[in-house]
């Protein structure tokens, strides 16, 4: 059998969404110029992830800058025609346009309509995060695009995390049915889950249990540990495994520097700093008047190290562990998010990636689809492997009837 060619990158969102879909049009070109088949984008990339913005709240306190802030970013989001639906949509009429539109045919902002005239012209089958808009609220989702069929499918995160969940709404469980395509005379089985849905077990046995053979993870996690995380689910689902996240670079955020240069209340902005999650973390106060500033270092996941105060000239000597610290530290200057993009196989095998630091690249392997079966001879957690006498297991709202080989 042929092999089937899957690519991801690690774009950032342009200034405006006309600027990322035509982004993303010359990313299709140059994957289809690459003979790529199945390209994945990263969460967020269509609308933009905020990171390090809180849209100015607190508990009790929501300005009006920050309210300008959240109608800004509704702006760029995509309306693609849906409904809300309980979170979950208008499903299979939506993608069947049935729910009617304007004279011209067009339901939405014509956000989708692009997408299918991208994946028709260069015949590239497109998975891409977008944050849509339906009625008042903004939903993390992930949208199908066939080169041939146009949108088969569309799923919206379940579960945004931390902060996510003041500007996101919850998306339906039973948006995670999972799609089906033939590529190259095979049948492609894919389903996708957002970010940190992948650390959500019931999530991705949902996902098994439709027996994909290649699980998509768009995400904003540039953490080494999200490697580790891609590489379980490879050898767990026994599928392969395409993760696609943002390399941001710090002078191309426009929407972080515009929160941090406009603070929305009036005191005097505390010393702080943010995590690559957009946590804000505060710092002692470095005035000398009231205590000396002790001097400390920040790991990949936020937390603080603290290597001791600083005394006299302002120096002391580094432990081992400060000089590795730094080393990251320099590594990741420019940079808000790393990216880490990668492809793994059913074995957790890393094929191509992490694509750390590298907004303009792309890359892809080939990819057997047999090694799905052959890996199922000793582990098929939606089958032998699952003891189903013993464990029920179930999704409201969503058929879990495996799709066919």
């Amino acid at each position: 059998m042929p092999a089937i060619r899957v690519g991801t990158a690690s774009p950032a969102t342009g200034p405006t969404k006309a600027a990322t879909l035509r982004h993303l049009s010359e990313l299709a070109r140059r994957a289809a110029s690459q003979s790529v088949d199945i390209l994945l984008l990263p969460e967020a990339y269509i609308g933009g992830y905020p990171r390090g913005t809180a849209f100015g709240a607190v508990i009790g306190e929501r300005p009006y800058n920050g309210r300008e802030e959240f109608a800004k970013y509704f702006d760029q989001a995509a309306d693609l025609g849906d409904t809300v639906g309980g979170g979950a949509g208008a499903g299979a009429k939506w993608v069947k346009r049935e729910l009617g539109g304007d004279d011209d045919g067009v339901r939405g902002d014509g956000t989708r309509e692009e997408l299918e005239k991208i994946a028709s012209e260069t015949g590239v089958f497109i998975v891409t995060g977008i944050i849509e808009k339906a009625g008042g609220s903004l939903y993390c989702a992930a949208v199908y695009v066939c080169p041939k069929a146009g949108v088969i499918g569309k799923r919206r995160k379940v579960m945004p995390t931390g902060t996510e969940r003041l500007c996101w709404a919850q998306g339906s469980p039973a948006t995670l049915k999972a799609v089906s395509t033939i590529i190259r005379g095979q049948r492609v089985n894919l389903g996708a889950a957002i970010c940190w849905e992948s650390y959500m077990p019931f999530v991705r046995q949902a996902l098994y249990e439709q027996n994909i053979n290649l699980y998509l993870a768009p995400t904003a996690d540039g953490r080494d540990a999200w490697m580790g995380l891609m590489r379980t689910i490879g050898v767990e689902g026994r599928c392969f495994v395409v993760s696609s996240n943002m390399a941001v670079r710090k002078d191309s955020s426009p929407r972080a520097a515009t929160s941090r240069a406009s603070p929305t209340r009036s005191r005097a902005r505390r010393n702080s700093t943010l995590t690559d999650e957009g946590f804000e973390i505060a710092l002692p106060s470095t005035s000398p008047a009231r205590h000396r500033r002790r001097k400390s270092v920040f790991d990949e996941d936020g937390n603080e190290i603290v290597l001791g105060c600083d005394e006299s000239n302002g120096t002391e000597k580094e432990d081992a562990t400060s000089r590795v610290q730094s080393k990251q530290n320099v590594a990741s200057d420019g940079w808000i998010s790393r990216g880490g993009s990668s492809i793994v196989n059913p074995f957790g095998d890393v094929l191509a990636g992490p694509q750390w630091e590298d907004d303009e690249g792309l890359i892809f392997a080939d990819i057997d689809l047999r090694e799905c079966i052959r890996g199922r001879l000793d582990l098929d957690t939606a089958g032998h492997y699952s003891r189903n006498d013993s464990f029920k297991f179930s999704v409201t709202g969503l058929d879990l009837d495996p799709l066919p080989y």
